[in-house]
């Protein structure tokens, strides 16, 4: 399925918004206008689909660092209503999280399915939870048919319902612990598997790691790999996939020579490792393994086997991909984002107004530039109904 929106409330800098996702989306903007928290918060949405929502929280510094701080307070009876209006569901108090994902499934319309999640501080002292730990106040998942919204699976606290094959009201788990999610704990249930797998499907890249420790500076394992690990790690069977398995590496060949001219990527033969290497002009006799190349060379290699990879994955967020790159590489890296979103849908988040500028010229797509005002962070032509004032 295709990510439609996403609503944010009460994240770090991000008051209330609510934009939606294109097939390619590019957000730009200076530093500290909170561009790296609308992508964070898309981390945070897998993170519920694979059940480490409270880890990923914890490492960010708990809650009460991830909470909405500005000068507006987000108030239960105004800005803030609750998402559930069950007799059992304590109404929010202002401190919390909430997120919420629509897709679409690029059909007829059948299924185009809303999670929605909200976390807050533990509702009472009985809680199976640490003082301080992110507690999972509700969740739901609905799909509108005819216009009209349908509960698919709603949680209150421990409890977890949803609908059988015909249909019917039921409850799915009575004993979930106040940091675990119903997404990623109901088995047996379409609907939400199909939102957990699409979730879990998304890949992050936010930067590589290129010191001499670096996992792009090792050989890989010779295993068959159709995508790129986060880390990089497996970039060398990425590429070795694309000449020896596929046997087309056409596009990449490509982005070499125009982003190093003369020079050439070398990909050997498979053994127990798959590696790689670059032959310059200057020193033809001589392959530079990946422990030897610069780290703009190796970032940029990284992002080519991100995104000409044999299989896409169906997401890919980008997150300053611009960064250790030389400024005359940000056009054909533009290119090689402009082609992955042919195959992908794809998310930027940049500072460079060179490399959105490059996106918006091959492919026509207007990039978003991201500000900060007294609300928080906000998108440039954003109504306040969650829709672009002009149109792509």
């Amino acid at each position: 399925m295709t990510l439609a929106s996403i609503e944010i409330i009460g994240y770090r800098s991000v008051r209330k918004i609510r934009f939606p996702v294109r097939q390619l989306s590019v957000l730009v903007g200076g530093n500290g206008v909170g561009k790296t928290n609308l992508y964070r918060s898309l981390e945070l949405l897998q993170a519920a689909a694979r059940d480490t929502l409270a880890d990923e929280i914890a490492r960010e510094g708990g809650l009460g660092s991830i909470f909405w701080a500005g000068g507006k307070n987000l108030s239960p009876d105004g800005d803030f209503d609750p998402m559930y209006r069950t007799d059992g569901y304590r109404k929010w108090e202002g401190n919390g999280l909430r997120l919420a994902a629509s897709f679409s499934d690029l059909g007829d319309g059948a299924f185009d399915p809303t999670y929605k999640l909200d976390v807050g501080f533990a509702p009472n002292e009985g809680a199976a939870a640490f003082p301080g730990e992110a507690q999972i106040r509700g969740e739901r998942l609905e799909w509108r048919q005819r216009g009209k919204a349908v509960t698919l699976m709603e949680r209150d606290r421990g409890m977890a319902w949803s609908r059988d094959g015909q249909g019917r009201r039921e409850v799915a788990r009575e004993d979930l612990l106040a940091s675990e999610t119903a997404l990623a704990s109901l088995s047996g249930r379409p609907e939400v598997a199909m939102v957990r797998d699409s979730l879990l499907g998304w890949r992050f890249f936010h930067g590589f790691r290129t010191d001499a420790d670096s996992a792009l500076r090792r050989p890989s394992r010779a295993v068959t790999s159709p995508s790129l690990a986060a880390d990089g790690s497996n970039l060398g069977a990425v590429l070795a996939t694309l000449r020896h398995i596929r046997g087309d590496t056409a596009d990449l060949d490509l982005a070499i020579a125009d982003a190093f001219p003369g020079a050439q990527l070398v990909i050997p033969p498979v053994g127990e490792w798959a590696d790689f290497g670059m032959r310059y002009r200057e020193m033809p006799k001589r392959v530079f393994g990946p422990h030897e190349l610069s780290d703009g060379t190796l970032q940029f290699l990284a992002l080519a086997g991100a995104l000409l990879s044999y299989r896409l994955p169906h997401f890919i967020a980008l997150n300053e991909p611009e960064n250790s790159l030389h400024p005359s590489l940000l056009p054909i890296l533009a290119r090689l984002i402009v082609k992955a979103a042919e195959r992908a849908q794809v998310w930027v988040v940049t500072h460079s107004r060179e490399l959105a500028d490059a996106i918006a010229e091959g492919s026509g797509i207007l990039p978003r530039e991201v500000v900060r005002n007294d609300d928080g962070t906000w998108i440039e032509g954003l109504s306040q109904i969650g829709e672009f004032m002009d149109s792509d």
